[in-house]
């Protein structure tokens, strides 16, 4: 196909430019944040080790990061391998909606996190603005309930990156950059987690 039937130049600048940026900031989440990201996992490790679990929650793009993490962590990443116990709070609309409609937005997360948070278990709070009041507040709620915290946030962390144990903070203030940045660093957690349980699984 010709570059005309693409749509032309235009467009195709426009694919590579977004393309390159999304490249860009990966390389610089890399420099920034790699030490962070196997610490994360270390934590992320233990919790399972322990009989633990993780609770993973966000709001819009966010909201469906934390799914896609549980979902590749109850299901299968790569490896054939046993279903790990995590939770996307987010995934019960019913859950969401009650709580909103009785305690109001902001404590949607937090509710949750009392209902099934554990001391010895995980919350990972995603935010790319680090400052969403609802994930703060599951936050602090995960604190209270003697729980560790991942914080996967951009645009230099906001009040979430002081908040949490481990926070990866991508070197980013656009969005989109920040959501597809997010993604690999939950498919590298998912990578080490697999890595270290089960290292004789077969996988692809």
């Amino acid at each position: 196909m010709s570059r005309r039937g693409v749509g032309g130049p235009d467009k195709l600048a426009r694919v590579r430019a977004g393309i390159a940026e999304s490249a860009a900031v990966k390389r610089a989440t890399l420099e920034a944040c790699e030490a962070h990201i196997v610490r994360a996992a270390e934590l992320v490790i233990e919790t399972f080790r322990s009989g633990g679990k993780l609770l993973a929650f966000g709001n819009g793009g966010s909201a469906s990061d934390a799914q896609h993490f549980a979902a590749e962590l109850a299901g299968r990443y790569r490896r054939e391998r046993p279903g790990l116990p995590a939770l996307a709070l987010s995934a019960n609309s019913s859950d969401v909606t009650a709580i909103g409609n009785d305690y109001g937005f902001e404590r949607v997360f937090a509710r949750l996190i009392q209902a099934h948070g554990r001391a010895g278990d995980v919350a990972v709070a995603i935010s790319t603005s680090g400052n969403s009041a609802n994930v703060l507040a599951a936050v602090e709620a995960a604190r209270e309930q003697g729980m560790r915290s991942v914080g996967l946030t951009g645009r230099g962390g906001g009040k979430l990156a002081g908040m949490v144990d481990v926070p990866i903070v991508v070197p980013a203030d656009a969005t989109a950059r920040i959501q597809e940045t997010h993604i690999t660093v939950v498919h590298l957690l998912c990578e080490l987690v697999d890595d270290a349980l089960f290292p004789e699984a077969p996988g692809a």
